[in-house]
């Protein structure tokens, strides 16, 4: 009678199993390593992306609410600055608009919390306190760069171009515009 040395079968890995399984590993990773990690930056991009809308978007707020110039109606309404008399419907003539060349706050020495015109704006940058603060943007929005700038965008003077630049801490620039008229 024969004598059996084995008690059960072996298992185990054979080579060619090992080769076919780091195959399969390595594509899993190649696949990880260049599809998923990078959404990971693109994630980001674009929570930079809308903390930039949102900043652009309350100071843009600020400004659309205050006068177009320093000798409009400060409540609103008719006659705008240089706004032409019309006799026949009631309408007395505006003052004349301000000749304004150097836009800013008035000279540089107004607090903000009393600018009272679109052009008052032009020049605030990260380094401005925020409207009824003592907390510049620097500090709640770290990183960021932002610049606003108004100008005339045609020469009848008869609307300014606000440009709202903010630079998120990727160095991306985003450039927010609006136009705001003599009404």
């Amino acid at each position: 009678m024969a004598v059996n040395t084995h008690s059960g079968l072996q298992r185990g890995f054979t080579l060619i199993e090992l080769v076919v399984g780091i195959a399969v590993i390595s594509i899993a990773m190649v696949l990880l390593t260049t599809m998923l990690f990078p959404q990971a930056d693109r994630a980001s991009e674009t929570l930079h992306r809308v903390r930039s809308a949102e900043l652009a978007h309350s100071i843009l707020n600020e400004i659309w609410a205050k006068r177009y110039d320093g000798n409009t109606n400060p409540n609103g309404g008719i006659p705008a600055c240089d706004a032409i008399a019309r006799p026949d419907i009631g309408l007395p003539a505006g003052l004349p608009c301000t000749d304004e060349v150097d836009f800013g706050d008035d000279g540089g020495n107004l607090a903000r919390n009393d600018f009272n015109d679109v052009d008052d704006y032009h020049g605030m940058n990260q380094d401005s306190l925020m409207l009824n603060s003592n907390n510049s943007y620097a500090s709640q929005y770290p990183g960021y760069a932002l610049l606003v700038s108004v100008s005339y965008p045609n020469p009848n003077k008869n609307s300014k171009l606000i440009t709202i630049d903010v630079t998120t801490p990727n160095g991306e620039l985003l450039r927010f515009d609006a136009v705001r008229s003599n009404y």
